[in-house]
């Protein structure tokens, strides 16, 4: 098994500010959007590392950030915190994950572990704003 080298930026996956001091670029989908991705960038290579492959990401996933805009208020922020608290899972996990590789360890259970854990909470986040 070769081991995976690669650095997944999650920097624009930053954490937003407290719920009293919303920040207004929440309002518009494109910010939410780029942590959105990232997140999803970091799972593809969790799931690689889990064996599973990459994911293909349908409509419905993509599609979060301007339905969570559109709905607003209080949704719109806890979609955006359960964002940022994936975002804060997925990039130490990623990163342990990726130092054990390089060190030539099986990383296979606990990549399926995160694995699980970021489809838990992706389920969650996507049930804040549905498709219609």
């Amino acid at each position: 098994m070769s081991a995976m080298s690669h650095e997944f930026d999650l920097s624009l996956a930053t954490m937003l500010p407290p719920a009293g001091e919303q920040d207004l670029r929440i309002n518009e989908p494109a910010a939410l959007s780029v942590q959105w991705d990232a997140v999803h960038e970091a799972a593809a290579a969790v799931g690689i590392l889990a064996q599973l492959g990459e994911e293909p990401v349908d409509a419905e996933i993509r599609g979060l950030p301007e339905r969570a805009v559109a709905i607003g208020g209080a949704k719109l922020g806890m979609v955006v915190r359960g964002v940022d608290d994936l975002a804060a899972v997925m990039q130490p996990g990623l990163r342990a994950l990726l130092s054990l590789t390089a060190q030539g360890q099986d990383t296979t259970s606990a990549a399926l572990t995160l694995w699980r854990e970021f489809h838990n909470a992706r389920e969650a986040i996507l049930a804040l704003a549905p498709a219609e």
